[in-house]
């Protein structure tokens, strides 16, 4: 193989499963006349922009799985080399494919009671096997990053939590379960994105601490990867000076950060991955094509994540990078393809998900995490109330009666005439935009009820959603539930009929 062809293997450009003809004619130019090494798919062109745009919903769009398969299986049809394919999801496929299993999110695994590693690594098992059946190799997860910025724009869920020390051995969990399900995962954001107050698809941010600062923190959960064996680290779009000279760099175009840091100080022998090349962090400081690409190869990355300029890249690298550094990094990319069984590709089949196993591990989950995170439950004292009809009850942000509000199967009395109300807010959106999608008018009714009446909150959703309902002494308690499945209203109907699987 030539140069040329050796350097193509770096690069991972976008792939969108719903889009037009002439696009999907445009990949497949790009893997006859350029021979990438892979793709990394996304929802829609819809989907990707929501973050420029400021937009928190996604274009529901039916028959997204089997056109995904049919994708995959075309596109390996007409390359040389097996392509490596690549996914960004997080919470399973179900982050960028409609009607698939969907797991928690990891802040929602941050909250487990019991036997944390173990289930979040079974997760990541379950999440691995969906996508390897699917005939994705790579998980572009977990988050390694420590979320101690409660207003962070781009993290919040995504993160395991606000203690390093909790977040290294779940984000590793996270990461073994889906080495065991025989597809690559990889840590990110490198150096740690948890503590920025910007969104790094809109602007840079950038990180002041001390070097000492971000050991006892951030880099906490990478170098206990790698001190682990992790095989793969993602480089995120964040300036922090205090390892770059006082430079504003972004660290995924940082050879201080990557070579020096990541590989020499930290150890690092795996392969480094760049967050999307096309993000607004990077992507506005280098506009000539293909000097992005050169730079990011050259600061120490491996894999090239959503170029937008594959051909100019090539050509670039070609010209600044020595034949002895290509063929370290085409090694090292054929050597994962290996590894990860890309080089045996077979025409997939859409398979079939185990729908009722799914449910079993969520309704398990959901036991181990749902809550009592304020005041106590009189599970008694309820059904008495509701049997002398003194129980109100009023849920928030549903366009239907919930699950929740048909299992209950409490007399409801009138909310002037009750006594004790419960209220369920269902949180519209697990991103912060927009107090995470929540109608100030709505917020200040329901805060108007505590006030003046005995209530309990049950809170489905994002726990960071929590601080814009009121003080949690205005209730006389709180259930934090994480998440909407029916499984988890399910387990909260166990709550407060008395029946709990691990206490709080």
């Amino acid at each position: 193989m030539n140069k040329y062809q050796k350097i193509a293997q770096c690069f991972s450009p976008a792939a969108f499963i719903h889009d037009t003809e002439e696009n999907y004619q445009a990949i497949e130019k790009l893997i006859k006349e350029q021979e990438i090494g892979g793709l990394t798919f996304f929802h829609s062109r819809h989907s990707a922009a929501a973050n420029f745009e400021k937009r928190a919903e996604v274009l529901d769009v039916s028959g997204t799985f089997e056109k995904l398969i049919g994708l995959i299986n075309r596109y390996q049809a007409i390359s040389k080399i097996p392509l490596l394919i690549s996914i960004d999801g997080e919470y399973g496929l179900a982050m960028r494919v409609e009607k698939t299993p969907q797991y928690p999110f990891a802040i929602t695994l941050g909250a487990l009671k019991e036997d944390a590693e173990r289930w979040v690594e079974e997760v990541g098992f379950r999440m691995g096997k969906d996508m390897k059946s699917s005939g994705i190799h790579l998980n572009l997860a977990p988050c390694a990053d420590v979320n101690t910025n409660p207003n962070n724009p781009v993290i919040g869920y995504r993160s395991f939590g606000n203690d390093p020390e909790k977040v290294a051995p779940l984000a590793f969990a996270a990461y073994s379960g889906m080495k065991k399900a025989g597809i690559g995962a990889c840590l990110k954001h490198f150096p740690g994105h948890g503590d920025t107050a910007t969104d790094s698809h809109l602007g840079l941010p950038i990180l002041h601490k001390t070097k000492a600062e971000l050991k006892a923190e951030e880099l906490l959960p990478f170098q206990y990867g790698i001190d682990r064996g992790v095989e793969l680290v993602m480089v995120g779009h964040l300036a922090v000076p205090a390892l770059t000279g006082g430079k504003d760099i972004p660290a995924s175009i940082s050879r201080e950060l990557i070579t020096d840091l990541l590989k020499g100080e930290m150890g690092f022998k795996g392969l480094v991955i760049s967050d999307a090349l096309n993000m607004k962090a990077v992507a506005n400081l280098h506009p000539e094509p293909g000097e992005l690409e050169w730079q990011a190869f050259h600061a120490g990355n491996d894999i090239l994540c959503f170029s937008d300029h594959v051909k100019e890249g090539i050509g670039k690298i070609a010209e600044n990078a020595s034949d002895k550094e290509v063929d370290a990094v085409f090694g090292k990319v054929m050597d994962l393809k290996n590894r990860l069984g890309v080089m045996e590709f077979k025409t997939i089949e859409v398979p079939a998900f185990d729908w009722e196993s799914h449910s079993q591990l969520q309704k398990d989950l959901a036991e181990n995490y749902v809550s009592v995170i304020s005041g106590e439950i009189n599970t008694k004292e309820l059904q008495a109330m509701a049997k002398a009809g003194k129980l109100g009850y009023r849920e928030f942000f549903t366009q239907n009666p919930s699950i929740f509000s048909q299992q209950l199967d409490l007399p409801i009395a009138p909310i002037e005439q009750a006594e004790k109300v419960i209220l369920a807010v269902f949180v519209p959106s697990h991103k912060p935009l927009n107090q995470f999608g929540m109608d100030q008018g709505v917020m200040d009714e329901l805060q108007k009820l505590a006030k003046s009446k005995t209530c309990i909150l049950i809170h489905f959703g994002n726990p960071l959603a929590l601080k814009h309902l009121g003080k949690l002494e205005d209730f006389e308690a709180v259930i934090c539930a994480y998440q909407g499945f029916e499984e988890v209203q399910g387990v909260v109907t166990q709550t407060l009929q008395g029946i709990e699987a691990y206490g709080s």
